[in-house]
């Protein structure tokens, strides 16, 4: 049985919440390089992410469930600024203050970079990191 790749992802919880749907639908499918890139997840991008299989045969129910799955999702997320739901879950490397304190800490050994994750609007460009609460007067879902 031929298996093929139908996603990747960068973090096991997001992975292994999508097999389990894909599972409770009936798809056979299993994650290649879970351990992988939990264990040292710098390698993520080296090897891939960790990889959604299925069998051949289910590809095409599994890509559509996968859309509808991604659609469901949008549906929940909005921009505060322009009501899209164009919008997106990513990292956001931080800028560092100046060029000056950048070359000082890598040269001392305390400088990282460091990554924030945001909720990015793709339509108004606007970033936050937190969803509105649903409950609070100023959340409109239209």
């Amino acid at each position: 049985m031929n298996f093929i790749t139908v996603r990747s992802f960068d973090n096991y919880i997001d992975a292994n919440i999508i097999l389990g749907k894909l599972q409770n639908e009936g798809i056979t499918c299993f994650l290649r390089d879970e351990y992988t890139v939990t264990i040292d997840p710098i390698l993520t991008n080296a090897v891939g992410g960790i990889k959604l299989t299925v069998p051949e045969s289910d590809a095409q129910k599994a890509v559509d469930l996968l859309l509808l799955f991604d659609k469901e999702k949008r549906k929940h997320l909005e921009c505060p600024n322009c009501h899209s739901h164009n919008v997106e879950y990513i990292s956001n490397p931080q800028k560092s203050g100046n060029w000056l304190s950048a070359v000082i800490g890598f040269l001392f050994g305390s400088y990282a970079i460091s990554i924030k994750k945001v909720y990015h609007c793709f339509v108004c460009g606007f970033e936050f990191d937190e969803l509105p609460d649903a409950s609070s007067p100023d959340f409109s879902p239209n």
